[in-house]
């Protein structure tokens, strides 16, 4: 998708143009945006102004809402309504801007993860994701890198691509009672309790 001419879908390129601003806080689509659904396209220019426009705007949008909601560690476009292939993510002092990434590999264990999201903040739901995933992706420079995680980074980077692709977590649980409130999970657990142990996955 080129998106050198509209910023977002729904503007045309003059109110495109005036869009942003030095704090360019969107709002977060919640569950229920049929945003959310859709298959985002592909960036054809990882350089161009707009794509900058997008990742500034994930960037502000994302640092608000860790500030609001006191969790969360990336956001991908479709939740403020970009349906592009990208996604900002900031743990600790390290950010990377991800324009059309892909898991190009998994490994051969599974965790369990009781994972939550931007788009039903005050929810829980246990999934199983992957121990280990290996991603590439293109930098805003239009670089190719190709990065190899596990444990609660490669969970947050699946989760975030399953957005790119109109999946969300609340359509992968796993075993028995797999949702919670957040509030009242968190009077019986403790944080740790989030992720669980690596194990070999099962091969049908």
């Amino acid at each position: 998708m080129d998106i050198g001419v509209q910023r977002y879908p729904g503007c045309n390129a003059a109110a495109n143009r005036q869009l942003g601003g030095p704090m360019a806080v969107r709002r977060i689509r919640q569950l229920g945006d049929p945003i959310l659904r859709t298959r985002c396209e592909r960036v054809q220019d990882p350089k161009s102004a707009a794509v900058r426009l997008v990742a500034d705007d994930l960037r502000d949008t994302l640092k608000t809402a860790k500030l609001r909601y006191k969790m969360g560690r990336a956001l991908a476009a479709p939740q403020i309504g970009a349906p592009v292939r990208m996604v900002v993510v900031e743990t600790g002092k390290q950010r990377w801007t991800m324009v059309n990434p892909e898991i190009t590999d998994v490994g051969s264990d599974d965790f369990m993860v009781w994972d939550d999201c931007f788009s039903f903040p005050n929810l829980l739901v246990r999934v199983s994701r992957a121990y280990q995933v290996t991603v590439t992706y293109d930098d805003l420079k239009g670089k190719t890198h190709t990065m190899t995680v596990e444990g609660p980074m490669a969970e947050l980077l699946q989760h975030e691509l399953d957005h790119l692709d109109g999946i969300l977590a609340l359509d992968r649980p796993a075993g028995t009672d797999p949702f919670a409130f957040r509030a009242e999970w968190e009077k019986h657990h403790k944080a740790a309790e989030r992720y669980g142990e690596p194990k070999q996955r099962d091969v049908q």
